[in-house]
């Protein structure tokens, strides 16, 4: 798509890059240093699933999308390549990449759905003394807490499991690795040559001293406890850093004039927030792509282990986010078309997305009574179970694909019920209105549904799908001093308002009442059929 406007017309008026890098493919967009996105290019990319809990994708697929998009946009705007002052970006994080210490990786990455490290996990985070019902070590809990607001999951699902995974599992690709980077750090290496983190990137480690935003640092006894390789880690830096100019190699891959600035990379929650405009303090948003988290920002550490949510520092300055995400969202959809609606030749395109839609609004609401649990891969808030898995349920013979199709969106929008319910007795307030964004958000259907299942007024941000490629262009906007965090809110359109219909509440809240007793039902019986890797 492209939007010409007057910021691509005026010779002095700085562009930049902003890349996103999701599960499922990846974005990129030429924008003024203000956020207003000119042109996008985007590419699918593949995720390898594999036995025992594994999710790999391979890192020269990641590049040879940035390189594509790239190129791309530079030949549908040969003029603009001497403007372009910077480039960010914002990437899927909480995996591992592995690489030599010219950044050449030696292993496939492991992203975040990969939980082949539970064991591992397990026994970095128990201890003889745990506290009941989770498993984990009273002192080593209590540690992780206090310092950094959060603690390794036990499902493996993060750069701590996977990192003991891959040190007891590949120990050949664990040795040849000079530096254990995390997604958006592998790019911004590939790009730039140096082994960086962003202090608002490294947290999922759960080795940084969180108890002050701005000076947060790796911390040896955490690193020991979570065993992690604190010489493998890189270097932090604040956010909106300029880590330097493309090294030859990418500049000469990319197109780009060598003085381009590389920005220290982002995780896809802080890009969403800043292109959804939500930087102040409880301006929620909602994000809806493979996965869905919603967040807002809020002024201090915080964290609740009963609800799996934690305060994370932020890239706004001062600041801390609320850490939250439902492992299947959208994803859902997707698996709906390419297993049950077999659109083989259409498998995650917009028309088919769209046949979809106009089949669910044949349904009425409450899909007939119809409910779908959209676990398809586990879950993580509120509850860290991976072993749930996905349900229809209330199907009778009068049930139809119509019903099926509306149950996925709105077993969707139940679930993050569940998860509102859990940040607004976090953050003790009622949060709203809701920004809504990702693919999700395209979809009216969708939107109207979130406003009715939660309540809310939900704000649909114009062109909610490129919020991440926005967010990355306007934090390469604040390192090059073009804009300010203040100014993000009044640079963010909102296209339409959908508001909460009274007449649907009591069949909602129903609905709801049915999936938290579908999960309270069953979730024994799911971690009997779905024992964890290595017992």
């Amino acid at each position: 798509m492209t939007d010409p406007d007057t910021a691509a017309r005026r010779p002095r008026d700085p562009l930049v890059l902003g890349v996103d890098l999701g599960t499922g493919g990846l974005r990129t967009a030429l924008a003024s240093a203000h956020g207003r996105v000119l042109a996008v290019a985007k590419r699918d990319l593949p995720t390898r699933l594999l036995p025992g809990g594994g999710a790999e994708q391979d890192p020269e697929d990641w590049w040879q999308a940035v390189v594509g998009t790239v190129k791309e946009l530079l030949a549908g705007h040969p003029d603009t390549a001497p403007r372009i002052k910077a480039l960010c970006f914002s990437a899927q994080w909480g995996g591992v990449v592995p690489v030599a210490a010219d950044g050449t990786p030696t292993h496939p990455a492991v992203i975040w759905m990969d939980a082949r490290g539970a064991r591992y996990s397990r026994r970095a985070t128990g201890g003889r003394i745990t506290v009941p019902g989770t498993g984990y070590g009273a002192r080593r809990l209590r540690t992780w807490i206090a310092r950094t607001g959060g603690v390794p999951t036990r499902s493996g699902k993060d750069p701590v499991g996977q990192s003991l995974w891959l040190e007891h599992e590949r120990p050949e690709a664990y040795a040849a690795a000079r530096w254990l980077l995390d997604v958006p750090e592998y790019l911004t290496m590939r790009a730039s040559g140096r082994a960086v983190a962003a202090r608002d990137t490294a947290v999922l480690r759960w080795c940084t001293d969180n108890r002050d935003a701005d000076t947060l640092a790796w911390d040896p006894r955490l690193a020991r406890m979570a065993g992690l390789d604190i010489a493998k880690l890189p270097e932090l830096v604040p956010a909106a850093t300029l880590v330097g100019p493309l090294t030859a190699r990418a500049a000469g891959d990319l197109g780009l004039p060598a003085g381009v600035q590389v920005v220290a990379g982002t995780g896809d929650t802080t890009a969403a927030a800043l292109g959804a405009g939500a930087v102040r303090d409880h301006d929620a948003h909602l994000y809806v792509g493979t996965s869905a988290w919603l967040s807002c920002h809020v002024p201090a550490k915080k964290t609740s282990l009963l609800d799996n949510i934690a305060s994370l520092p932020a890239a706004v300055p001062g600041r801390y986010w609320v850490a939250t995400v439902q492992d299947v969202a959208g994803r859902a959809v997707d698996w709906l078309i390419e297993n049950v609606l077999a659109d083989p030749d259409h498998p995650r395109s917009a028309e088919a997305l769209d046949r979809l839609t106009e089949l669910a609004a044949g349904a009425p609401p409450g899909a007939g009574g119809v409910l779908f649990a959209p676990w398809l891969n586990g879950e993580r808030t509120p509850v860290d179970d991976p072993a749930l898995r996905g349900a229809w349920f209330n199907l009778s013979l009068s049930t139809t694909r119509a019903d099926m199709a509306r149950a996925v969106f709105e077993g969707i929008a139940l679930n993050t019920r569940w998860m509102l319910e859990a940040v607004e007795k976090f953050t003790g307030r009622t949060l709203g209105p809701i920004r809504f964004i990702g693919g999700g958000a395209t979809s009216g259907l969708w939107c109207q549904a979130m406003a009715d299942v939660l309540d809310r007024p939900i704000d649909q941000i114009a062109e909610p799908q490129l919020a991440n490629v926005r967010g990355a262009a306007l934090l390469a906007g604040v390192a090059l001093g073009e804009i300010t965090w203040q100014q993000i809110p009044g640079l963010v359109a909102v296209d339409r308002r959908y508001e909460p219909n009274p007449a649907h509440r009591a069949l909602y809240d129903q609905a709801y009442a049915a999936l938290r007793a579908h999960h309270k039902g069953n979730r024994d019986l799911y971690r009997r059929l779905n024992p964890p890797a290595g017992g």
